[in-house]
């Protein structure tokens, strides 16, 4: 499959879920002064993720969100190096849902998705689970 066949699959796959496609924020980010770009895909529901704004009525999205990522911020480092030129630009696929399924309903979305439509092999899959930190006291979730 070709990225733009991919990202459509996603999108449309989601869709058939319930959730509403919406288009890609901008790069550059407006009315936030605390970004400059946008480097995740979660940056344009930061207001709903924090409380301070509503979700509306489609509180079930998804997205193919660019992003860019300046010299070597957010862990990059490895991969683009310790300079002034180097940057990353991407795309984030995303699912997002605010106040109605979490983390088992996306699961179980993401498995539906990687086996039943890209015909990925479970066999070839691997599950990961952050299992938390003594030193920040965060417990496994």
């Amino acid at each position: 499959m070709t990225a733009n066949e991919v990202r459509e699959s996603y999108k449309k796959f989601f869709e058939g879920k319930g959730h509403k496609i919406v288009p890609s924020a901008p790069m550059v980010i407006k009315d936030d002064p605390t970004l400059m770009f946008t480097n995740a895909g979660m940056n344009q529901w930061k207001d709903i993720i924090l409380g301070t704004k509503d979700p509306g009525k489609d509180v079930r999205r998804v997205d193919s969100q660019k992003c860019l990522r300046v010299s070597g911020k957010h862990n990059d480092l490895e991969e683009v190096g310790h300079d002034t030129y180097h940057h990353t630009m991407f795309e984030m696929l995303g699912n997002w849902s605010f106040g109605d399924y979490f983390k088992e309903g996306a699961i179980d979305y993401a498995w539906e998705y990687l086996v039943d439509v890209l015909h990925l092999n479970p066999e070839d899959l691997y599950v990961t689970v952050f299992e938390g930190s003594k030193e920040e006291a965060l417990t496994r979730r």
